[in-house]
């Protein structure tokens, strides 16, 4: 059997998507733990190698590192992710997605959505 309890990382510059995201996550039995800055995950993620969320959300437009950026850092570490941006470019989404992306939502997005979307990732099938 595996971890009990999944935990999942967000990463968004608005402290208030973070703290929203957080409380949905928590109301499902999901632990979560939020950054504001990539930069701060991964030095978290670097610092500590027992450290490895079960999937990243990161926002796509933040100070320092994008989340593309992050994606990419993360690349060959298994943790799927999930964007969520309130911009919606169709060049950022293909990236995204191209670069293994689990999912691009759009803010604001539907709670249900949001949560079907994150136990996919966490069972590891696409989104339905």
């Amino acid at each position: 059997m595996g971890k009990i309890k999944p935990f999942v990382v967000v990463v968004d510059d608005d402290e208030s998507v973070s703290r929203a995201i957080k409380r949905l996550l928590r109301s499902i039995g999901i632990a979560s733990e939020t950054f504001a800055s990539g930069d701060a995950f991964l030095d978290v993620l670097a610092s500590l190698p027992s450290y490895q969320p079960d999937c990243a959300i990161l926002d796509v437009q933040m100070p320092g590192l994008n989340g593309l950026e992050v994606q990419q850092r993360l690349l060959g570490r298994a943790i799927p992710v999930i964007f969520i941006t309130a911009h919606d470019d169709i060049g950022v989404r293909e990236h995204a997605l191209a670069g293994g992306a689990v999912a691009y939502l759009r803010k604001p997005f539907d709670d249900e959505l949001f949560v079907r979307t994150v136990r996919a990732a966490l069972d590891g099938v696409p989104p339905a």
